[in-house]
Formats: structure tokens, sequence, C-alpha cells
């Protein structure tokens, strides 16, 4: 865990956050033990928290102000379906830590998000980030990183139902200023330590910015089309004989899947891979970023046409963006909604952004909103003054 200075609020409350994250490539990947590219982004959710002597757990957050939830520690395993569906993430995560045998009772969380929800930035994983950093600290400071990662994709996954891979918790907790974090998922979950790596990422050096253009069309982790392409992935490798599809290192393999759809799943899977690593390669040699912009574009048509999860709208929104000018434009996250990325000339940055707004608005598609994409740091303790050290 790295080493930061903590921070303590009047009256003893302490404050964290942590980031949501965009994906420069890697998508769909994580849960097939495969390779992710992504860097967190300047939108964080924060947590302030305290301990109390009794045996309650008491979450709030400001953006569901009618909806506080205060229990027994005893009884979160017991009244889940009963929770808001907000508070279900974090509270996961408290009913996880009590799980693995830590005291957890006497809590306070009050939570604040400004990352969007259902745009593909991680939204949830940022909220589960929050918590899990403010309940280690608080209640459990022996948790590693690599610990809390899996009790984040635990409340996730078991508590709420929604089939993640780690990409978006290890990129919440992980991730480091000015950097993307180059992530084996394999590698990182069978040892107890590496598996990844912090790559060099500054764009603004190069002229260049990433901008995450977030279409307003929402999805759902929890819905039906990101467990329907985990459940094709797991069938392909089970084809295949193999435990995963990061066994299959050759196209050739594939000539096995006589199911036309699998095929396909299979080949996004290999090709994305592929992309990672080439992207990883360039940034770390120390090319120049605008070359990594035609990976950007596969990676979004084999989304599109092999893996099947982007839109009618995301599709346009790429399209206006490449159109525009942009080097290379993609859809981020899991699909069926979301955002994408753009990467640009600094000095046209605006123009894409006017043009990608202007094609959605004529096609009848809400108007979007544009975030510049900076790689920040992971998730940890905030100071009275709001900043994150480190």
């Amino acid at each position: 865990m790295t080493e930061r200075e903590e921070y303590i609020t009047p009256g003893g409350r302490r404050r964290w956050s942590a980031p949501g994250r965009v994906n420069l490539i890697g998508e769909h990947t994580d849960y097939n033990d495969g390779l992710v590219l992504p860097i967190a982004i300047p939108l964080v959710v924060t947590c302030e928290g305290v301990r109390h002597a009794d045996d309650l757990v008491r979450v709030v957050s400001r953006q569901r102000p009618g909806e506080p939830v205060r229990l027994p520690a005893a009884a979160l395993a017991t009244e889940r379906d009963l929770l808001p569906g907000w508070a279900r993430y974090p509270l996961g995560v408290v009913a996880e830590f009590g799980r693995r045998g830590h005291e957890i009772a006497g809590l306070e969380l009050d939570f604040d998000g400004a990352v969007p929800a259902g745009a593909g930035l991680s939204s949830s994983a940022a909220l589960c980030c929050a918590a899990a950093v403010a309940v280690r600290d608080l209640c459990a400071p022996e948790v590693g990183d690599r610990e809390l990662i899996d009790i984040a994709r635990a409340a996730e996954n078991d508590y709420v139902g929604a089939p993640t891979g780690i990409l978006d918790q290890a990129a919440s907790i992980l991730c480091t200023a000015g950097h993307a974090l180059y992530l084996d998922v394999r590698a990182f979950g069978a040892a107890d330590s590496g598996g990844f790596e912090q790559i060099p990422f500054d764009l603004a050096a190069t002229g260049l910015r990433l901008l995450v253009i977030d279409t307003g069309q929402t999805h759902e982790h929890a819905a039906g089309g990101y467990g329907a392409r985990r459940a094709e992935c797991a069938a392909a490798a089970a084809a295949l004989g193999v435990a995963s599809l990061r066994d299959i290192d050759d196209a050739g393999q594939l000539s096995g899947l006589t199911d036309p759809v699998l095929y396909r799943r299979a080949r996004h899977v290999l090709s994305e891979n592929d992309r990672v690593r080439t992207v990883a390669e360039l940034l770390r040699s120390g090319a120049d970023p605008r070359e990594i912009g035609p990976l950007l574009d596969a990676g979004h048509d084999s989304l599109r046409a092999d893996f099947e999860v982007s839109t009618e709208v995301l599709d346009a929104a790429v399209d206006a963006a490449r159109t525009a000018g942009a080097y290379g434009s993609r859809m981020v996250g899991g699909g069926f909604g979301g955002s994408i990325i753009a990467l640009v000339d600094t000095a046209a940055a605006g123009r894409v952004e006017r043009e990608v707004r202007e094609s959605l608005a004529s096609k009848g598609f809400p108007d979007a909103r544009t975030i510049e994409a900076v790689a920040g740091p992971g998730a940890g303790p905030v100071d009275p003054g709001g900043r994150v050290p480190g």
C-alpha cells in the first residue's frame, strides 16, 4: 500500500476519494484474464467517515438525500434486498470486510460523487473504492491494495449482483498521476506482487488532449447485455478446451469455434489483447502518442462488429469525432451506452467537441457532455483543502 499522510477534518471526521476511470484500450478483456490500460480521471467520489461506539452502520449520499440508510452491522446480509440500489455498493464493501473477519460496526460514511452514473466511467467502482479505502483506514489498516481491490470487486459481484471484472477497481486503487496502468489480469491474480506497470502518459507535452464525451445514453452493468457477453466468452473458452480466452494466442486456434457468435466474441478478445500490448509498447518507448490513434479506431470497430456492444449513438459520436479530425476515437466501458474517447490536438479540441455535439443533436440524440481525461491519482485520503496526496 502506498504510504500517504492521513488527514482528519474538524470533529474527527476523515475524508477519502476514489476516481472514475477511462480505459485507453482493453475492453471486455479483464474477465477473460487479459490485458487492460486504464487511467484515472479527474472525477471522483468522496467519502467522509467516522467511527462510533455503537453497532450501527450509516451511509448517506449527497446525490440521494432522501435515501439514507441506518442499520445494525449484523443485518447487512439479511436486509440487502430492502436497501436502496445506490447503498448496496458501499454497504456491500462493509459487508465484505465483515465477512473476512474485520470488525466493522459503528461506522458513518457520507458520500458525494462527481462521476456520472451510466457513462462508462466506472462510477460504481469509484463509489465502492471510496468506501473501501475509508473502511480500511478506519477499521482494518493491515489490508493491502490487492485485497482491497478484491473486496471492492466482491461487493459489486456478490452483494450488488453486477458481473464486473477487476479492471475498474484496480484502476481506481492503483492508478498514479501522469501514468496509464498496464494491468495483466492473469499475472496480477496469480501473484502476491507484480502483474502491473505504470507507464508515463503525458499528452499535454506533445500538444494532445484526450476528450471523454458522455453521450447521455446510460447503461447498467447489472442488466443482461454485459452478463451475456461474459457467458459467451466462457462458452467460447469451454468450446476451445481452455480455462479462459487468454490461453488463445493465435487467431488460427479460433477455427475450432463453429458457432459464428462465439467466434466473433473470441476474435475481439484476442485482437483487443494485441492492441493493448501494442499501445503499451508505443507509450513505453516514448513514441508520439498520435500513433495509438489507429489502434483506438480498430478497438471501436471490433467492439461494434465482433463484440456487438456499441450503439447507434456511440457509433455516431465516434464517426463525428473522426470526421472532425481526431487521431483515433472509440467507445469506452462495457457498452450499450455511455461515453467515447477522442485523441485530438489541443488546438482542435474545441472544434471536435462542438462538431460531435452538433452531429448528435442533428440526429435527435441527447446533449453530450465533455471532459478532458488527464491521468490522475488513485484512491486515498484527502486533505481538508480537497487535495489527494501523491
